[in-house]
């Protein structure tokens, strides 16, 4: 070996693996298959049983029919679409439902007949603002329980 140079190992090419192989100066090249860990949930489990449990517990308490939708809402066209997933609901009159799309920055009350005589429009505008300040905070979950519950609040329990 001479002055200057640098003793590099010898290479078996029967030792690389898969995928590997010697470059022209004598290094190993690796070609790595790339995993991604899949789409992330928005929730941890902990925040959909908490959401969960909020649900059950409106919908047991007041007798209407609470639900939550979370994603697009259409921007200028959001009431619309929150109204026809209103409609789709097995008892529209009944029922109450939340939407929610982060995206746009959008939250919509819909409450069928019986349910709007229960949840007065200021209520359901107070748990909104309620909302919006949670998901300002970066607390989407916590926001929507804490909608819920004020929603089930202001509707009450059912009449006799």
């Amino acid at each position: 070996m001479g002055a200057g140079e640098v003793a590099r190992p010898v290479v078996d090419p029967a030792d690389l693996k898969p995928g590997e192989a010697i470059t022209g100066s004598g290094r190993i090249s690796a070609a790595r298959m790339h995993e991604s860990e899949g789409p992330s949930l928005p929730f941890t489990p902990v925040q959909l049983a908490a959401m969960d449990d909020a649900l059950t517990l409106a919908s047991r308490t007041t007798g209407l029919d609470f639900s939550v939708y979370l994603g697009e809402l259409g921007g200028k066209e959001s009431r619309v679409k929150a109204e026809q997933l209103h409609a789709a609901t097995p008892r529209p009159a009944h029922a109450v439902l939340v939407a929610v799309s982060p995206g746009e920055r959008v939250v919509e009350v819909v409450t069928g007949e019986e349910a709007h005589r229960r949840l007065a429009d200021r209520g359901a505008k107070l748990a909104v603002m309620s909302m919006i300040a949670s998901f300002k905070e970066g607390d989407l979950s916590g926001g929507i329980v804490g909608g819920l519950r004020m929603l089930a609040d202001q509707a009450g329990r059912p009449r006799p």
